[in-house]
């Protein structure tokens, strides 16, 4: 376990530990009491299970999918990038704010109208359904890849909030998978989609709160941004360069591959389906508004802290050698530690409970975005069985916390993958779908291959730093739409 080393006192350090973790899980009970406190206005319905009867207010849409898009990706995963390549990862923030601004034009107005009128409560139905019918071999491996990447992503949700505890308490990393494992299963039984939104908007709130009280912190051992670009020089002036080097593609490709790095929400269910859930398709550019306004400024202070961390703690780089660890997975810890090194103890309860409900406001999300692949998808002889639904979410829950146990790589590697799997994978062939575009089952399955394979292999071959992986994965999917439409017409021409 990290420790202050100005605590030389074991009783006085066993007090500190034990007022943090009181502290912690008083925040963590007000989240769990904001979530059970959604069974109230639910309905024992799946439509009000997985959708919350489409009735949500533009803000609370909005707060959500900040919450749910950037959790233990931003707390855990952008501050540990920031801490090892410095000034240079503004670049993801400017690419991904843009490819998302993206598809809150194109995408998401086009998602709320449709599953609507379609009476579609999945991304992979509204993938696989049109006015021409269903295609359920579109359906049912949409629903399969959903499940499996998602599940995948909910690990990885899971594995942020146990490294969290682990850095803090010392606990070993099952303890803080299970706890999150069993909230989440209780947000869910809740009140399913809507537990989810309301803990969400909460967090949102906190997590704020938590990067402004670590920056105030901070300034005020390492000082000013000048001090702190300063300090980052002393210790390596890469870490004040603007512009990555060695660049395979040029800097241009890199740019534009992080910019389908945000575009890529266009195939992540478990962000669509708070615009399905949605009051109006006409609030939807209110929602839009609210949701910019909390997520530029959560990215740059998660950008910030990651640079003041590595200036105030660049002893984080000697973990990997005395504890068995990788840089990656030492410098994941860098938030908590920050917090436990310059907070009072009732912020370090705070900080702490905020990043750990954040993780599970993810997590529950794509269980239940799961829960729903299996019943709506995969077999929909469960489609309006509410007990279904709720077996379903106890076993992918359990599948999350599984995959979470095992799982080798650091947060970032693992949100990453799925991220770019589920956009390269999903988000071309319902892009074109929601435009009105009539493709094929063919060509939409030689998508959603193509996509999912090229960013598995582009990951492999280790060009993922040139040019992130969502980029060549989509250009990918979206050439097999002409060779799809191609072969399908040859086939029909042949008979």
């Amino acid at each position: 376990m990290l420790v202050n080393p100005s605590s030389n006192c074991s009783v006085f350090k066993e007090f500190i530990v034990t007022t943090v973790v009181v502290s912690f899980l008083c925040f963590l009970a007000v989240f769990v009491v904001i979530g059970v406190s959604s069974s109230f206005s639910r309905k024992s319905t799946t439509d009000d299970y997985l959708l919350a009867g489409r009735n949500v207010p533009p803000w609370l849409a909005a707060l959500s999918a900040v919450a749910t898009n950037n959790s233990g990706f931003m707390f855990i995963g952008q501050i540990a990038y920031s801490y090892r390549v410095g000034i240079e990862s503004i670049w993801m923030m400017v690419g991904w704010v843009v490819g998302d601004f993206a598809a809150w034009i194109l995408v998401h107005p086009r998602v709320r109208r449709e599953s609507e009128r379609m009476n579609i409560a999945t991304v992979p139905a509204l993938l696989g359904t049109s006015n021409d019918g269903e295609k359920r071999v579109v359906i049912v491996l949409g629903g399969l890849m959903s499940f499996v990447l998602l599940g995948v992503y909910a690990a990885a949700q899971l594995k942020a909030g146990s490294t969290a505890l682990q850095s803090l308490f010392g606990w070993e990393p099952a303890v803080g998978a299970i706890i999150g494992a069993v909230i989440v299963v209780v947000y869910c039984f809740s009140g399913g989609i809507r537990a989810s939104i309301w803990t969400d908007a909460a967090q949102s709130f906190v997590m704020v709160f938590a990067m402004a009280t670590l920056l105030i912190a901070a300034s005020r051992e390492v000082g000013g941004p000048t001090d702190v670009w300063n300090n980052l020089k002393a210790q390596d002036a890469d870490l004040v360069r603007w512009f990555p080097i060695d660049l395979k593609f040029g800097f241009s490709m890199y740019l534009l591959g992080m910019v389908f790095g945000g575009f890529g929400v266009i195939g992540q269910p478990h962000i669509l389906v708070r615009f399905m859930a949605i009051r109006s398709v006409n609030e939807i550019q209110r929602a839009r508004l609210i949701y910019f306004l909390w997520f530029i400024p959560f990215f740059l202070a998660s950008i910030a802290v990651g640079l003041y961390a590595r200036a105030y703690m660049p002893d984080l780089l000697d973990i990997p050698l005395t504890a068995g660890l990788t840089e990656a997975q030492a410098t994941e810890l860098a938030m908590p530690e920050m917090a436990l090194r310059l907070l009072p103890d009732v912020l370090i309860g705070l900080t702490l409970a905020g990043l750990f409900a954040a993780t599970m406001s993810t997590a529950d999300s794509q269980i239940l975005v799961c829960s729903g692949a299996i019943t709506q998808d995969i077999n929909p002889k469960w489609k309006d069985s509410y007990v279904a639904s709720k077996i379903a979410t106890l076993a992918v829950a359990g599948l999350a916390l599984s995959i979470a146990l095992f799982a080798g790589q650091g947060v970032f590697a693992l949100v990453l993958i799925a991220w770019s799997s589920l956009g390269a994978g999903l988000g071309p062939a319902l892009l074109l779908r929601l435009l009105g575009v009539r493709l094929s089952s063919l060509t939409i399955v030689l998508m959603m291959a193509a996509g999912v394979g090229t960013v598995v292999a582009w990951n492999m071959i280790g060009y993922d730093a040139d040019v992130f992986k969502l980029l060549p994965g989509m250009a990918a999917s979206f050439l097999m739409w002409p060779v799809g439409t191609l072969i399908q017409s040859l086939g029909s021409a042949a008979k």
